[in-house]
């Protein structure tokens, strides 16, 4: 026994007639006759009693109709609910951005998408690339930005950033007098870097040990301006990505371009492979692919 069923018995019940129930619904008689018998062998009860073209609720029929009648209108209103989700009327999506990501990347994004889903509630997530491509990757949440290369074999990709890191530094340090500096003349500084949780912390040792040292890290922060100012104290140096590098505009520091080598910093969209992704986080990452591709188009 199923929904349809049920749609059939309560259209015989309302119209009191095989024959009208099978013209309201255009279907044949012998078709809702076989259903409703269905319910009845199901069962073990008599739903109608027949007399001629007439038919009539037994006792048993009118309990069930008033529960058969709930039972379509719980469905219906299911119904409904999931259409609003493909319509994308409603819906929760959890996406994860580190946190110097977010601020330059997203905010025009998110305020354009909400202005056309507004019923759609975005999550928001801070926590370095590490923390958020595991989270993803668990189902803790739907879609995440990443600092790239990442595991394409687990992951769908969409890259929508490409920079390369710059060098931070206090205009009273020697160094700052160049027009740009390779990494390994960084050797003797104090490195504030962000925390281990960040792709970008483990990015950074990493070349500076290629590059034949490893790098005497004095503090560590989740956030970027907070980095910027340690740097204005002249506390240590810093490199962070170009786009955040813009919006420093300390006269106490300054900023140089990094060379030998120069390290790039990719970022891109991320989201689980063979695992569902519900329709409003499909729209978003269609509407920033569109947004971010526009974008790049007007520059």
């Amino acid at each position: 026994m199923d929904v349809q069923h049920l749609k059939y018995f309560v259209a015989v019940a309302i119209e009191g007639s095989f024959t009208k129930a099978a013209q309201k619904l255009y279907v044949t008689q012998p078709t809702i006759s076989k259903m409703v018998k269905n319910i009845e062998e199901e069962l073990g009860v008599v739903l109608f009693e027949r007399t001629g073209k007439v038919a009539k609720l037994t006792d048993v029929g009118e309990v069930i109709l008033a529960q058969a009648q709930n039972i379509i209108h719980s469905f219906d209103h299911l119904t409904s609910e999931i259409n609003d989700l493909s319509d994308l009327k409603t819906g929760m999506i959890k996406i994860g951005l580190p946190p110097m990501v977010g601020a330059s990347f997203f905010p025009q994004v998110i305020r354009d998408f909400y202005m056309k889903y507004p019923r759609i509630k975005i999550q928001l997530v801070e926590d370095g690339a590490k923390i958020v491509e595991h989270d993803i990757a668990n189902g803790l949440l739907d879609l995440g930005v990443v600092v790239l290369p990442t595991n394409h074999d687990l992951f769908h990709v969409y890259p929508f950033a490409s920079e390369h890191l710059q060098l931070l530094i206090h205009v009273s340090n020697p160094l700052s007098q160049k027009d740009s500096v390779g990494l390994s003349k960084l050797a003797g500084e104090s490195f504030i870097l962000f925390q281990k949780g960040f792709t970008l912390h483990d990015r950074i040792v990493m070349e500076c040990v290629k590059a034949g040292f490893q790098p005497n890290v004095v503090y560590e922060s989740s956030q970027w301006d907070f980095i910027s100012g340690m740097v204005s104290a002249n506390l240590g140096i810093a490199l962070l990505p170009e786009s955040i590098c813009k919006q420093i505009m300390h006269p106490s520091i300054k900023v140089m371009n990094l060379i030998q080598p120069s390290i790039p910093w990719e970022l891109g969209i991320i989201w689980r492979k063979n695992r569902y992704l519900s329709f409003a986080a499909k729209e978003w990452i269609t509407f920033t692919q569109s947004f971010m591709n526009k974008e790049e188009r007007n520059k």
